[in-house]
């Protein structure tokens, strides 16, 4: 007990030391991104109603202002979906029946809170989901013709973002998702995009020789066979941002990517020219780094900084995975850092935020966020409950 009064003490002090946020933030004008990711794993969330509510409340005291709750993973949606239905796709809701995307939102905005769905899985799908199953010629191949890769998630297939039906896909499901909900926003990660070995599937072949009048390259890391796929998802996600800014042009377009050059030259994600294009309006880098050394590296890049000056821009920092949470100290110091490089920060995930540590009570963990997070900084104005 005394170990763990003397790291809160010791905490509380180093939280103190940090310059204001509004100091920080300087000329931009932006709030400071206070978010988190609701996940699967946050099993009590999904399969309770009042632990939603006071666990939503509780986020607000602490003057977060923004959550992601995940909507498409595994295959599968967090809702009732006529799209997902159409295609063959069943429907797992919550254990109590009720829809939990609904209860979020409103919970959500009662407390303040911006609530933007999360589209986790982009482009990715497990091999063994009915959407992959059912929908074989939607997905690409390497140039040996192998069709699943390894992931965060395990054993994945890719859908072939070149296809217009799968274009047509997930643009029905990203519309469904914003018109039947009043939520603020979506939210694209590193799955919107397409490992370089994939793109050898017989549609997107054909579609190159048609615009360049050859074969794709064999290296899969030729420049030129990069950039034109790189470009195709980028023209995807500009028509995807034109459907939805038609439909409320204050809705916010949101992309969780990986650090640029990991982004481009491993998946295809040129979310740079994306920031450049105008079409993203909030941006959080992945930067799920095991020491601060390395997280701050990827802080102070031409990329990350131009693009706050532009957009409200932050980091994401891994507070832990199942059973195995990040110490406090570390999230608390990454935090200072980011604010540093004015930067706001976005954890990655719920449940791991206040799971308990032999030497970290949820409640000593709580008092550092409440102490980092002191002064309440509201974003955009949110939906009407």
């Amino acid at each position: 007990m005394k170990k763990i009064v003397i790291l809160f003490i010791i905490s509380l002090l180093m939280v103190l030391t940090l310059p204001q946020p509004s100091k920080i933030w300087g000329q931009t004008s932006f709030a400071e991104i206070r978010g988190v990711w609701i996940t699967k794993n946050d099993s009590d969330i999904w399969l309770d109603t009042p632990k939603l509510e006071s666990s939503i409340q509780e986020l607000a005291q602490l003057n977060f202002n923004t959550i992601y709750p995940v909507v498409w993973n595994s295959g599968y949606v967090s809702y009732d979906s006529a799209v997902a239905k159409r295609v063959g796709i069943p429907i797992i809701k919550a254990g109590n029946n009720k829809d939990m995307i609904a209860e979020i939102t409103y919970q959500g905005h009662l407390n303040r809170l911006l609530v933007v769905p999360w589209f986790e899985f982009g482009f990715m799908a497990p091999p063994s989901s009915e959407l992959a199953l059912k929908h074989p010629r939607w997905l690409t191949n390497r140039r040996d013709g192998s069709k699943i890769g390894n992931s965060a998630a395990g054993q994945v297939v890719w859908l072939n973002p070149f296809h217009p039906q799968v274009q047509q896909f997930i643009t029905d499901l990203v519309l469904e998702i914003c018109t039947r909900y009043r939520v603020d926003g979506i939210q694209f990660d590193d799955h919107m995009a397409l490992p370089r070995d994939f793109g050898y599937d017989p549609y997107t072949v054909n579609l190159y020789k048609q615009e360049t009048k050859k074969n794709p390259p064999a290296n899969p890391q030729d420049r030129e066979w990069v950039k034109w796929r790189a470009d195709k998802i980028t023209d995807f996600m500009v028509r995807l941002n034109t459907l939805l800014k038609q439909r409320n042009p204050n809705f916010i377009f949101s992309v969780a990517p990986n650090p640029y050059s990991t982004a481009y030259n491993l998946f295809l994600q040129d979310w740079k020219r994306w920031v450049n294009l105008g079409i993203v309006d909030e941006l959080i880098i992945q930067v799920y780094r095991p020491d601060l050394n390395s997280f701050v590296r990827e802080l102070n890049v031409p990329e990350v900084q131009n693009a706050r000056k532009k957009i409200p821009t932050g980091v994401a920092i891994l507070t832990g995975l199942r059973n195995n949470p990040s110490p406090i100290t570390l999230i608390e110091d990454k935090v200072r850092q980011a604010r540093r490089y004015r930067l706001g920060v976005s954890f990655f995930y719920y449940e791991t935020l206040w799971i308990e540590k032999p030497t970290e009570t949820p409640d000593l963990r709580k008092a550092v966020v409440r102490a980092l997070f002191y002064n309440p900084q509201p974003r955009f104005p949110v939906s009407k409950i």
